[in-house]
């Protein structure tokens, strides 16, 4: 198994208010499948705004090695010269997808119907990842895996050409599962269904059809059934990947806690499978403008201002959850601030992330002095009225991004520093986080 970097400490103090304007990093979502479908396509596709994290990186190599060519020019803008539908090839040896669960289970579905064994290894904690509720779909539809106990990496998979069309309704709401049936779908004989009773982000779908493929979503009783028609013939595409909403999230939160701040975070994805942060900010009271409303490249975009608000605590539409699952951590962050008792509840996929991200984050936060109650699906969190938390603490991060970034936020309202146990896994998905923190607060890191 691949070793985790060596831990790297940080000590993080409030510097005041938050101001300025920030460029956060492609969507990782749109990043990791604009790799993967020109991969698949005939032809050269180009992407700008590309994430350059590890955990896309992750992705990037794992399609070399199966074929297609993939380069970063000096412009920043990456060029796919694919392979085809069906064309990738036996990769040498196991893909390491490091820290990437997306890379891993939608992979895993392209591979299932390409004749072909990979291996998939992953670092500590993408190991302990359960990937059943993926291999159950993929497993009907002829491919057959070798898995570590509980369904986890290392895990060997064989792929089966023709694959098996299927019909699967998703037990959870998970984006993961439903493109890795549609991606397995590509390459399968036939129409694959995916039946979806709640609505995950649509990324896959409009992607996919961006490049061609034969695809349908229509509503019904059960949910959203979408249909793909297989043995398709993909078409380059030329890709701007918008800002990706989870990394805006840090900036929204902060500058919303933190007195006197003014913050514009430029082009955000406003996807409404994905803006499920900005709903619950605004039901909190949040000064969230969106400025310059727009579309690019089939995604909906737009411009964050946000100003310090004094925030409400809220009972979270839990239907709001899948649109918000990944900002579920700093969501937690902004209700320690809040005025009276915010209820989160809805999300028990938060339990198999990079870290159980309940139990995490609900360490965390009472380690700095905020008073949260941890539920099997959420948290009840009683905020301070606005009032800053003590800090002083050491947080433990479970070599987690999403909780070392929650924390670097709450600190910027804290009396005393705050010390993450490791800020080395912010680089997954957020490399510049805190030069982009110090450039706005003029924070102390150390």
């Amino acid at each position: 198994m691949p070793a985790h970097a060596p831990a790297r400490p940080l000590e993080i103090a409030a510097a005041g208010p938050l101001r300025g304007t920030v460029r956060v990093p492609g969507d990782k979502s749109i990043s990791h499948r604009s790799l993967m479908f020109g991969a698949l396509a005939i032809g050269r596709t180009t992407v700008d705004g590309l994430l350059e994290g590890e955990d896309v990186l992750a992705t990037a190599a794992a399609m070399r090695a199966m074929g297609a060519r993939i380069d970063r020019g000096d412009d920043g803008r990456w060029t796919i010269d694919g392979v085809g539908v069906g064309g990738l090839m036996q990769p040498e040896q196991a893909l390491d997808m490091g820290n990437s669960g997306t890379s891993t289970r939608l992979l895993m579905g392209l591979l299932a119907s390409h004749r072909l064994t990979a291996t998939f290894v992953g670092d500590a904690s993408l190991s302990k990842r359960p990937m059943g509720r993926v291999i159950e779909p993929l497993s009907a539809m002829g491919a057959e895996f070798t898995a570590s106990p509980g369904g986890r990496l290392p895990l060997t998979m064989r792929g089966l050409v023709p694959a098996v069309p299927i019909e699967y309704t998703l037990p959870v709401a998970s984006a993961q599962v439903k493109s890795a049936i549609l991606l397995a779908g590509l390459n399968t004989p036939g129409i694959t269904t995916v039946i979806e009773p709640v609505p995950t982000r649509d990324h896959s779908e409009r992607m996919l059809a961006g490049f061609g493929a034969e695809l349908t979503v229509e509503p019904s009783p059960a949910g959203r059934v979408i249909r793909i028609r297989g043995e398709a013939e993909l078409k380059p595409q030329s890709i701007v990947v918008p800002g990706d909403p989870s990394s805006a999230a840090f900036w929204l939160v902060a500058a919303s806690i933190v007195p006197g701040s003014d913050v514009t975070v430029l082009n955000v994805g406003m996807n409404p499978t994905r803006s499920g942060i900005v709903t619950a900010l605004r039901l909190m009271g949040a000064d969230i403008e969106a400025l310059a409303e727009r579309e690019v490249g089939g995604e909906p975009v737009a411009d964050l201002r946000v100003r310090h608000a004094p925030l409400s605590g809220i009972e979270v539409p839990p239907d709001l959850a899948p649109s918000m699952i990944d900002e579920y951590p700093v969501l937690f962050v902004a209700a320690a601030f809040a005025s009276g008792r915010t209820i989160a509840r809805g999300a028990e996929e938060l339990r198999v992330k990079e870290s159980d991200r309940i139990a995490a984050m609900a360490a965390a936060l009472s380690a700095i002095g905020a008073r949260v109650e941890e539920v099997e699906d959420g948290m009840i969190i009683d905020g301070t009225g606005g009032d800053p938390l003590a800090g002083g603490a050491t947080i433990t991060t479970h070599l987690d991004h999403r909780i070392a970034m929650s924390l670097s936020v709450a600190a910027q309202h804290c009396r005393a520093p705050v010390t993450l146990d490791d800020a080395a896994p912010v680089a997954t998905s957020y490399p510049g986080f805190f030069s982009t923190l110090d450039a706005l607060a003029g924070v102390a890191l150390k």
